[in-house]
């Protein structure tokens, strides 16, 4: 069982997170390679104006190993829960959208700390790496399926983006280099919420984002800090969005001028029910796959009986002609369909016996 489950894991992986993934890889060998070509690609404040597009390419540029592993991983295995449900399309503009504005961010905060300070290392720090992106994906994961149970950790997918916050934050009074890549995680995880929330198109529901008070901001955060986090996060929603929680709530569903009661609730069950259809579609796939495996020993031996039969069938009806001395077209006919089966029956023994000396 265990070893049918191996293959299950690594198999289902889209086209375009594999591209992705190339892109990460090709991008870490350049800048080992060419180390100047950092200077270029990775997102460095001092030069950003003449250098304007390291805003596009530091979100695909890990500089370190263990980097471009964990972002490499990472996207396989999100991009395959997530790609299926949200479309190739909407996948790849989530990704850049995130990437480019985590850059933008890093940016503006890189020279207001460098106006505040005075100090000329916020102006030259290198800074690039996939982990905005891939923190915001893990907010889209929270979004699809917050209440399925991730069994290796023993905890909601809801969760996810808050943990890996959480942890980064702790790590990052230790050492060094969690701490450049802090922001970034941030400011992914934030913009996906804000894309997710309140820009992203669902063409089922002809709706942008998602309104639901599951999806809300204070649900990143445990349940006895809701109370202190939701009158600050609806200030910053007022300041930087420019809408009330009650626009927010006139954009679900409608009969003439009335607001029907839970469309919120309706369209994050939709959104659920599509996340567990396609865990269930691809559970169903390893099983079948898991039985198809199983089944073949046994074709085999049936396919095997089956032939010995024809042909046992095949010399009674040939010896009963011989005795009767009667149509020779037929006793040749027979004679070589015999032989054909007895040919094919034993290069099927050879063909196993083969394998079985290989292993």
């Amino acid at each position: 069982m265990s070893s049918s489950a191996g293959p299950n894991v690594f198999a289902g992986f889209t086209k375009l997170c594999k591209g992705l993934a190339v892109i990460l890889v090709c991008g870490h060998i350049a800048v080992q390679i060419f180390p100047s070509s950092l200077t270029y690609i990775a997102l460095i404040p001092a030069r950003t104006i003449p250098f304007g597009w390291n805003l596009l390419t530091a979100g695909y540029v890990e500089q370190s190993m263990h980097g471009v592993l964990i972002s490499t991983i990472g996207l396989l295995f999100i991009g395959k829960l997530v790609e299926p449900i949200w479309g190739s399309r909407e996948f790849l503009i989530f990704v850049f959208v995130v990437n480019f504005l985590t850059s933008l961010c890093i940016f503006i905060m890189a020279i207001s700390f460098y106006y505040i300070t005075m100090e000329e290392h916020y102006l030259y720090m290198p800074i690039s790496g996939f982990g905005g992106a891939l923190s915001g994906l893990l907010v889209g994961v929270k979004q699809i399926i917050p209440d399925q149970e991730l069994t290796l950790l023993k905890i909601k997918a809801k969760w996810l983006p808050s943990i890996v916050l959480f942890l980064s934050i702790v790590t990052s009074f230790f050492t060094e280099e969690p701490a450049t890549c802090l922001p970034i995680l941030i400011f992914g995880a934030y913009i996906g919420w804000i894309y997710l929330r309140y820009f992203q198109r669902k063409p089922d529901t002809k709706i942008k984002g998602d309104p639901s008070d599951e999806f809300a901001f204070s649900t990143f955060f445990p349940e006895f800090l809701r109370p202190l986090i939701d009158p600050i996060a609806s200030i910053f929603h007022q300041m930087m969005c420019g809408r009330s929680e009650g626009g927010i709530e006139s954009r679900g569903y409608t009969v003439g001028s009335a607001v029907l009661p839970g469309s919120d609730s309706i369209e994050a069950s939709r959104r659920r029910e599509r996340g567990a259809r396609a865990l269930e579609e691809r559970l169903a796939a390893g099983r079948l796959a898991a039985k198809g495996r199983k089944a073949e020993p046994k074709r085999d031996a049936n396919e095997k009986e089956s032939k010995d039969m024809t042909i046992l069938s095949l010399e009674n009806l040939v010896r009963t002609l011989r005795m009767r001395k009667s149509d020779p077209p037929l006793l040749n006919k027979l004679s070589k369909r015999k032989e054909i089966l007895v040919r094919d029956l034993n290069s099927v023994k050879a063909l196993k016996l083969s394998k079985v000396i290989h292993r």
